[in-house]
């Protein structure tokens, strides 16, 4: 087959490792920096151009879109849709999990737990938001951070308020989320290919950070997931329509919690510390999918 993995980095660890599994397994593999493509939109002729050349006769595109890309990464994957290519992860899919209000509000449609959360831009009514979100200790984001950043514990009503305020007067998106406190400073991280965890990792703060996320430096060790979480982060990919992700979730008293659902999830520390050969379960989803009918997404949202 004809592999093409949109990425920026052709040495970043995930994209390595896919182009090498699927090159050992004789595909032909090319790494294509998505923001650098450039697209003819005319009736009935969808092509995507790459440093002069058309990029024709595809089988199989593995998105690997960085946040800062969304928009114009998913119009080059719906390109490819267009011409009836085969993709890892649909455009709508990837826009759709990387808005926190439309993830969440699907996550919460197909009755998967959530932390509770409450979502606000040019409100005011800023003790409303807190207590909604159960009072203080709560923890703030900004609506499209990633990577741990723009995200805020605010331990006490003043603080949270001041932090509410801050961004109100930034006119930005955010969001107010009850503080898991039997969970602060860890999470879990499954990584579902084709309706399967294919390994997990939990993932701990070194200090007192309350974030767990590897790029503020935590650190993750493997670990096996309880019936209930491996069904929850199937069911979470599902709603998201995402067969290839990275879910993030937290153990709480009333079970798994999700917080997020990656489409571009890394795979670097997952491989690493479990010793799982992740690459290969991901392309062999494409050799399974990638000849048959393209799939309908289903989520409707």
């Amino acid at each position: 087959m004809k592999i093409i993995i949109l990425s920026k980095g052709p040495q970043n660890y995930t994209t390595r490792r896919l182009k090498e599994t699927a090159e050992l397994r004789d595909h032909e593999v090319r790494v294509v920096n998505y923001a650098k493509c450039y697209m003819a939109v005319e009736r009935g002729n969808p092509v995507v151009y790459y440093k002069g050349e058309k990029l024709t006769g595809i089988d199989a595109i593995i998105p690997r879109i960085a946040q800062r890309y969304t928009m114009y990464g998913s119009a080059v994957v719906r390109q490819f849709e267009m011409q009836g290519v085969f993709t890892t992860a649909s455009s709508i899919a990837i826009v759709r999990s990387r808005d926190k209000l439309r993830a969440y509000q699907l996550l919460a449609k197909y009755e998967v737990g959530v932390p509770k959360t409450v979502f606000a831009r040019e409100t005011a009514d800023f003790d409303d938001v807190l207590e909604l979100a159960g009072g203080a200790p709560v923890i703030i984001k900004v609506a499209r951070g990633t990577h741990g950043n723009g995200v805020v514990l605010a331990e006490t009503k003043k603080a949270a308020k001041a932090v509410m305020q801050a961004f109100f007067v930034e006119g930005v998106n955010f969001l107010v989320q009850e503080f898991i406190e039997e969970s602060a400073g860890t999470d879990i991280r499954a990584i579902v290919v084709g309706g399967r965890v294919v390994t997990s990792i939990k993932r701990q703060s070194l200090d007192d950070d309350f974030r767990s996320n590897t790029h503020q430096g935590g650190v993750g060790r493997a670990m096996k997931l309880t019936e209930e979480e491996e069904k929850t982060a199937i069911k979470a990919a599902k709603a998201m329509g995402l067969p290839i992700c990275g879910v993030d979730m937290m153990r709480s008293e009333r079970g798994p919690l999700v917080l997020e659902v990656n489409s571009s999830a890394s795979i670097k520390t997952p491989e690493s510390v479990t010793e799982r050969d992740v690459a290969t379960k991901i392309i062999e989803y494409v050799e399974r999918n990638a000849k048959g009918r393209q799939r309908k997404d289903r989520v409707g949202a």
